[in-house]
Parts: structure tokens; sequence; C-alpha cells
């Protein structure tokens, strides 16, 4: 009843659910962080498969989610206290949060990585603003200033703009250049460069653009790593709308994408629309080894590896059941002999035994023929007249000399 009036940060859970129970210790230093901090935001929780009726109307997409108004925010991020505090407090407030001073805007700009301005008066640009700020909160800040807030070492072609502010500078918005709005700040909310992770890649899906990063698993590693962050920075121009860069830690998710093994540290492009891959044809040493190669990925020279159609799916199918027994086995073998060898066992037991029948059965049709083979046609006659005598004898009935015959000698003396 208290929906309308108040914001609720709900947990959408199921008694069953794993997650769902790892996250009940967090869920708890949430609340307590939030009401101690003075937070508009109340904390709770609702039994999903009890009051599923209820669910349906918020029709929220995942766990957790806040409510405000009539609006269900959905959180995507990681589970984590300080994360999920961070979007309670972000979508609590207004979408498009006002900087009145340079010293709101300095504190501001130090706090956030990525800080979206919207600078100038009243304007249709401002009104595109203001729906991609309540469709992208969920993810990051909006605010917006009068451009006598930006620093000034900041120079606008042209107001009203839209500006990014990142990675050591800031980059405007152009509608004729980046097109939708929307799709540019979706693809802007992230660094040039950046650590990659699950939810991260979840997100980088979405924006449709090719993925660049390199497995690390060792220290020397940091020398691709200051090449790929080199050309983030120094070729913004040429590869920012097709490109995001990063880097990721191991190689696991890399071996299970293309179904093999890869050395560390190893360099590859993901198309994230289609799940294509690309690797450079030799070890990437300098900078213009690594140009040369995006440059061949934008221009289609380069072998293009995976992607989602159905023989591909298959093929995953097949990996991953491959991947999920080999690790059972590696972890537990006595584990994965009982899970695995059992089935196969009982199966085998069943297999044997319909085969076993047939034959037999086959066996016992083919004796008759068998035995007729050696017989003459006088005495196939013979047989066939004692079987047809048989068969009228059992028809007709016992005659009154076998029943005298079948009598005990007691009983014929009586008689």
């Amino acid at each position: 009843d208290s929906r309308v009036n108040d914001i609720w940060l709900v947990d959408f859970y199921a008694p069953w659910c794993g997650y769902c129970k790892k996250l009940e210790p967090i869920w708890y230093d949430v609340g307590v962080e939030l009401k101690s901090s003075g937070s508009p935001v109340r904390v709770g929780k609702m039994d999903a498969t009890a009051f599923s009726g209820e669910c349906s109307v918020i029709n929220f997409q995942s766990v957790p989610a806040e409510l405000k108004g009539d609006l269900a925010y959905n959180y995507k991020g990681p589970r984590t206290k300080d994360d999920i505090v961070e979007f309670a407090n972000r979508v609590s407030g207004p979408a498009v949060r006002a900087l009145p001073s340079k010293q709101m805007f300095s504190h501001m700009l130090k706090r956030h990585t990525v800080l979206f301005v919207y600078v100038g008066a009243d304007s249709p640009l401002r009104e595109k603003y203001n729906d991609v700020a309540s469709e992208l909160i969920v993810y990051t800040y909006f605010f917006s200033a009068a451009e006598e807030v930006l620093p000034e070492e900041v120079t606008l072609p042209e107001l009203p703009a839209v500006v990014v502010f990142k990675d050591g500078g800031y980059f405007t918005y152009d509608e004729y250049a980046d097109g939708s709005l929307s799709l540019w700040v979706n693809k802007e909310r992230f660094q040039g460069y950046l650590q990659i992770d699950g939810f991260t890649l979840y997100e980088l899906g979405e924006t449709g653009c090719h993925l660049m990063w390199y497995f690390n698993r060792f220290l020397f590693a940091y020398r691709l790593k200051g090449l790929i962050q080199r050309v983030a920075k120094e070729y913004r121009e040429h590869f920012n709308r097709d490109f995001q860069f990063g880097h990721m830690d191991g190689n696991d998710y890399i071996n299970s994408l293309i179904m093999g093994e890869v050395t560390v540290p190893s360099v590859i492009i993901l198309n994230t629309s289609n799940e294509q891959y690309f690797l450079p044809e030799e070890p990437v040493r300098t900078m213009e080894q690594l140009v040369q190669f995006i440059n061949s990925v934008l221009n289609g020279s380069a072998q293009a590896y995976g992607g989602d159609g159905f023989i591909q799916r298959i093929k995953r199918i097949g990996f991953d059941a491959r991947s999920t027994i080999m690790s059972v086995f590696r972890s537990s073998p006595l584990l994965g002999c009982f899970l695995f060898g059992l089935p196969l066992g009982v199966i085998s037991l069943m297999c044997y035994g319909i085969c076993t029948a047939e034959i037999n059965d086959a066996a016992s049709e083919d004796m008759d023929p068998q035995k007729r083979e050696g017989l003459t046609d006088e005495e196939e006659e013979e047989e066939e007249e004692e079987e047809e005598g048989a068969e009228l004898h059992q028809l007709e009935g016992p005659e009154e000399g076998d029943e005298m015959d079948d009598k005990d000698p007691q009983e014929k003396k009586t008689d």
C-alpha cells in the first residue's frame, strides 16, 4: 500500500534458490547501511513463489529491484553491498541532478569516472536527455549545468550540448555523427579501457560493439596491456564507435568461447552482436601490429571464427557437456563414476537382455527347419500324420477305454 509514496528496494527471492540464500547476509548489510545513512529507500524482501500475483503486477526482470512510484528499476550489477547501495541512492533521486556551482562540478568529477552533463537551456535535446536519463539511470548518473559551471579549458562548439567527462578528457555528442542519443550514452558510459568481468561483459553485449581485450595471468603481460591502452587513447577517433578495449584475468571465458585452449597473454576481438571472434595471425609485439590487426577486422580481411549459427550452437552444447563431465571427474572421481557409470551400466544390461532375448527367439524358430532337413519324404509324412492325430485326439477328448485304463487297479476290481 505504501509503494506509491515510498521508495522500496525489494529482494524477490525463492526459498529453494541458492543465489538468493547467498544474498541474505549482504541484503541485511544493505538495509543497515541505507537506514544509518538516512536514505529514503526502504529495504524489504518478497517470496516470489508465495506472492506470484503481486510479482506479476510489479513486472520485475531481475533481483533485486527498486520500486519508485509506478516505476520498477531492475538491478543488474555485482551483488556486493557497496554496488547495491550505490544503485539504491542513484535511482532514489531525480533522473537528472543539477550542478549549481563549480565546486559541486569539481566534486562530482572526482567522484565519478564517467560523468554525463547537459549544458544549456531547455530544448528538444533536453527532453531527449531526460528520457535517456530515466531509462539508463540504473547504470550511471546524469547531471545538468550552466556553461559557467564548467572548467575554463572546456570549450563547446555549440549550445545546448551533451558532454561526457571520462579518461581525463571530455567528448561531445554529435547528433549527425553519433545517431541516437540513447545508443551514444549506452556506449560512452564505459571507460575507454577497463577490466572486464562477467557483469561488464553482459552489459557490453547490449552495445553491439567489437570488444578487444587480452587475457592476463602473469605480471609480464603489462607491456601488452600498455599497448592496448595507448591504442584506446591515441586512436579514439578511429576506433571508439566500433571498439571497446579492456582486459580480463585468466582464460576460462575465452576457452569456452573458442572451445579450445588459448595461451596467456593473448589478444582477441569479439563481436558481441553475433559472438564471432578474431585472433591475430602472429603474436602482437608493437602498436603498429595491433593497429593493423584492428583495421583488418574493420575492413573484413581478418578471418572470423565462431558465431551463433545452428551448427556452432550444436558444437557448443557438446563442448559444454564434455566440459561439465570432465570437471566432475576432476573434482570428485568417485562421484563422477557413480553419476555416469551407474546409468551406463543399467542401460548396458537392458540392451544385453533385449539382444539375448531376440537371439533365443530366433534360435527356437530355426530348430524345426533344421530337424526336417535330415528326414526323408516318407518320414516327414509319418510325422505329419502323427501330429494331425494328436491334434484330433485333443479335440475329441478321451475315450471310455482310455478312462478305464486311467483308473486304479482297486477301482477296476470293484467294477
